[in-house]
């Protein structure tokens, strides 16, 4: 933890009676007040979150009784830090100040607040007001130069040097000599530095900031299972074949190539295709039954390769540019060998039999789930960390984590800075589809990014209202948003029924709505047969090797490659909290813009969320947002075709439809852009 604060004075204790509560005599402490500071989270409880190269923008009400000035200070400190780095603050309006700092490593960052009683400033503005109103000011002048004496005692290094030619001048001067000395603006900043503070306050405790790399905040994902990776249905896929795929992914315009579990499968109850309890016997089962006897969570499946093979991908992959993330999945098959090693870290029913996992009226009688507590603390909770550290140790900086909801949030506190302790770049996402309050509290305790409910935001008020949630207030300062279109595991109606304009659609949001967005392999085809009557796909992966054409007619490769290279060049995409919705007068025309705080860079977005017909709207173009009056006009870049044109003046019209242009990715460039 970070040293206190020194306090500015001591609480004396009287005691009364014996066994009855003490009582302090009044010191004064808290006269300059402190409060409402921004950000914080749970009274300080809760850090807030960055990447590297974020500004951390603070504010406060800071105030004190009478007509006093006040002068502020915003300090900070990093993980390379010894001491604290302070920043003036600036009085805004109505007792309210900020200022703002960068942050410039990954770690963890704090700050604070000191506010005093400015007696320079407070003195100058009294003897100015005293003066103009033609009073004698001889007596306030001489409280002037006291100050400048007490200013001069605690001055340190060249400052303390450069008071003596001040000091000197002042024993010298007249009355009206010292006056104008000690008004004058050369002399002022030497004064405010180093006055007096006085009644100085400290806020307590300081406030933490998680900093972490870029990738938390700005990526595209791309899923594949490995073991499909060969694409032939009778040939379970290697490594050596997700290498020979790395270009297609790169190509595709992804940084994030994430695998679902690579371990080995048990045997025990394996699943069959379409989860089928009465599986073939080449049936290859489900990647999520952990655990054979050839290992279990710090091995690899047998017929995907040797540990060496997996460090030869990771290699390769960061050749291409891209990262590998790897699914942490907390269950074991009952064939996992930790069963037989720590039966204690098991679920075990009165029959002597292990329990399988269920989620009613849902079984999964291929797997079994571990106990945190009774015999699995602490000893458990290592064991998972290791697993964690064995693959960062290997090169995977990121984790995707199977149902984090259903395990303890003290665990996830825990482990999560456990690692981050050691590797402060590893990132995890949390696949969490539950209650808010639930999905909240996992970034709270420490999950760099999480799913969201996207997936079934479709129409323009379920969309306008969710970013609303996601990108202002505490959800801002803390909850990264993962906007993934489609998973193993969810394959929705609007994607079902969508056709390929849904597709459209859905990559479009994603990929532009948040700065995280993520596809499963076969998206980039349009594929969506379902299980009838069900959100899953008909034939799932998870349960067999898959076969896909790749160059199927109707893929939408090409705008994936667009909607990719448009964020990768755009910073105004490269963040999820400055959206601002526009005015597109038809509820099927969805209209944002997205701006860097400079207005250096705007990403304009129509969107026909209407996968089957044609729709039209007037809409509005952000003349404003650069000062601009509604009859000018502005160049815009087609980040999808690449085609130029102006637009003139702030309302205009549009129609959209599948069979043509079903969105449309502009970049604005304001005359002043242009020359």
């Amino acid at each position: 933890m970070i040293d206190r604060l020194e306090t500015q004075a001591a609480i004396r204790l009287q005691p009364q009676f014996e066994e009855q509560a003490t009582a302090m005599d009044p010191i004064g402490d808290g006269r300059v007040v402190i409060e409402n500071v921004w950000p914080e989270i749970d009274g300080g409880r809760t850090p807030v979150k960055r990447v590297v190269g974020d500004e951390v923008e603070v504010w406060a009400d800071i105030f004190t009784d009478g007509h006093d000035k006040l002068a502020a200070e915003l300090l900070y400190r990093g993980p390379s830090d010894r001491n604290w780095c302070r920043v003036p603050m600036t009085h805004r309006e109505n007792d309210r100040w900020s200022a703002r700092f960068t942050v410039m490593e990954i770690g963890r960052y704090y700050f604070t607040i000191e506010a005093w009683r400015d007696p320079y400033a407070s003195w100058r503005d009294e003897i100015t007001k005293k003066r103009d109103a033609g009073r004698d000011v001889t007596l306030e002048t001489v409280e002037g130069v006291e100050i400048v004496h007490t200013a001069a005692r605690l001055a340190q290094g060249a400052d303390a040097i450069a008071f003596q030619p001040l000091i000197n001048a002042l024993d010298k001067a007249d009355t009206a000599k010292k006056l104008k000395i000690l008004l004058s603006d050369e002399e002022a900043d030497l004064l405010k530095r180093n006055a007096e503070r006085l009644a100085l306050s400290s806020y307590n405790p300081a406030i933490e900031v998680v900093v972490d790399r870029k990738a938390a905040q700005f990526s595209a994902w791309y899923e594949l299972f490995p073991r499909s990776a060969s694409n032939n249905a009778t040939r379970h896929g290697t490594f050596d074949d997700v290498i020979a795929r790395l270009p297609y992914v790169r190509d595709l315009g992804f940084d994030v190539l994430y695998f679902p579990p690579i371990h080995p499968i048990g045997k025990t109850n394996r699943k069959g295709k379409n989860n089928s309890l009465t599986p073939d016997p080449d049936d290859v089962g489900s990647v999520y039954a952990i655990g054979s006897e050839d290992g279990g969570h710090d091995a690899v499946h047998p017929q995907l390769g040797t540990l060496e093979d997996f460090r030869r991908l990771v290699a390769a992959a960061h050749e291409h540019g891209l990262e590998i993330a790897l699914d942490f999945a907390i269950q074991c098959s009952p064939d996992h060998p930790w069963i037989k090693q720590h039966p204690e870290w098991f679920d075990w029913r009165p029959d002597g039999t292990l329990k399988y996992a269920e989620n009613p009226p849902k079984k999964y009688e291929d797997i079994v789930n571990v106990e945190f507590y009774a015999g699995g603390l602490p000893s458990l909770w290592h064991a998972l960390r290791d697993v964690v550290l064995f693959w960062a140790e290997r090169g995977v900086k990121i984790f995707r984590v199977d149902n984090p909801h259903t395990k303890p949030l003290p665990f996830w506190r825990w482990m999560i800075r456990e690692v981050n302790a050691q590797h402060p770049d590893v990132i995890f996402l949390a696949e969490a589809f539950t209650r808010p309050k639930m999905m909240k509290a996992l970034a709270k305790v420490g999950f760099q990014q999480s799913y969201t409910y996207f997936t079934w935001r479709n129409t323009k008020a379920e969309l306008t209202q969710y970013l609303a949630e996601l990108s202002s207030g505490e959800m801002a300062e803390l909850y990264r948003p993962n906007f993934f279109a489609n998973t193993p595991d969810i394959n929705p109606y609007y994607l079902q029924t969508g056709g390929r304009a849904g597709f459209i659609v859905r990559a479009t949001l994603a990929a532009t709505l948040s700065s995280v967005y993520g596809i499963y392999s076969g998206f980039e085809i349009c594929e969506a047969e379902p299980l009838p009557g069900r959100e899953e796909y008909l034939d799932s992966e998870k349960y067999e090797l898959k076969v896909r054409d790749y160059d199927a007619p109707g893929n939408i490769k090409n705008l994936i490659r667009a909607l990719n290279k448009a964020r990768r060049d755009n910073p105004a995409l490269h963040d999820f909290r400055n959206i601002r919705f526009l005015n597109a007068w038809n509820d099927n025309i969805l209209s944002f813009v997205k701006m860097t705080e400079a207005k250096d860079n705007a990403v304009m977005v129509l969107v026909n969320l209407d996968p089957h017909h044609r729709q039209e709207a007037d809409y509005e173009v952000p003349l404003w947002e650069f000062g601009l009056p509604d009859s000018a006009s502005i160049a815009v870049e087609d980040l999808l075709s690449g085609g130029r044109f102006t637009l003139h003046g702030k309302v205009q019209r549009i129609a959209l439809w599948p069979e043509g242009n079903q969105v449309m990715v502009w970049k604005l460039i304001p005359p002043s852009a242009t020359g």
